[in-house]
């Protein structure tokens, strides 16, 4: 393999190989983006099980895959490939990015085919130890600056591209992924435990009392706004939300890796109901 990380127990990339590894025959003969796609690593496991592997990424100069062309793309512009054209995309280690990240799930959404799977990684900031931190410093770890124009500006080669490439300026959490899926015609089919926050452990039992009544206090609080919206579907919205705030695995794990399936194209996307939409003299 190029990269050894992918053997790494402490890498993301790792369990990308898990789960690809478990998926070897829906693979086979499969368009797969992989986007970004960095060294090559994981367009190099995709092509081992037979998919049809396409690698795009803002700096192709860093692809080390021998004999595969990386094809250069910002996915704040476009991925230059037709509507609908793959039935899978491998975004590992991307999102966070990403200036515009609705805009990116939206161009996700453009290329896939109906029912197609959106594989994201991103580092957790919803793990205890990442709010903890970003509480005390708006940091990623405890040990770092927030981010900053010292630290956050990455290949910034003008020898290469004008281009910047961003750190983790644009650092998410569980819930906001959420509802950026969602507004791009997503749904979450699966959240993977990746690999446990030795910092979120040690806070999980001062804080999880809290956690727990907290959430359920908003839960109960909120499933009284909107009488006019029929039950199940606030039901449906507000379970799902709560199960992934009280999930301990979430709470410290290190890392999140999230499976998306297309369910809906983008003109179909449309949340409106009668209650739900605040009109312009409610919001004043």
């Amino acid at each position: 393999m190029i990269d050894a990380h992918i053997n790494n127990p402490k890498s993301p990339k790792y369990y990308v190989k898990k789960y690809l590894d478990g998926q070897k025959d829906q693979l086979r003969n499969q368009v797969v983006l992989d986007v970004p796609a960095g060294n090559g690593a994981t367009t190099e496991l995709l092509l081992e099980h037979g998919a049809k592997v396409e690698p795009f990424d803002l700096f192709p100069e860093y692809f080390m895959l021998k004999g595969v062309e990386c094809k250069r793309a910002d996915i704040m512009e476009k991925i230059p490939v037709a509507d609908g054209h793959a039935g899978m995309l491998v975004c590992q280690e991307g999102i966070e990015h990403f200036s515009d990240q609705l805009k990116a799930f939206k161009e996700f959404n453009r290329v896939l085919k109906p029912n197609g799977r959106l594989l994201l990684t991103t580092p957790s900031a919803s793990s205890l130890a990442a709010k903890l931190s970003h509480l005390l410093f708006e940091s990623e770890t405890v040990r770092q600056m927030p981010p900053n124009e010292l630290d956050d500006i990455w290949m910034s080669d003008k020898s290469v591209s004008s281009q910047i490439y961003h750190g983790h300026i644009f650092l998410i959490g569980l819930q906001r992924l959420r509802i950026l899926a969602k507004l791009a015609g997503f749904r979450i089919r699966e959240l993977k435990y990746v690999r446990l926050s030795k910092g979120s452990l040690f806070l999980l039992p001062f804080f999880y009392p809290l956690i727990l009544l907290s959430s359920y206090f908003r839960y109960f609080r909120n499933l009284a706004r909107h009488r006019e919206i029929p039950k199940a579907r606030v039901l449906e919205v507000y379970r799902e939300q709560l199960r992934m705030n009280l999930d301990p695995k979430n709470l410290v794990n290190k890392h999140t890796f999230i499976i998306f399936e297309k369910e809906k194209e983008l003109k179909e996307v449309d949340f409106r109901a009668a209650g739900a939409m605040k009109s312009f003299d409610r919001i004043m």
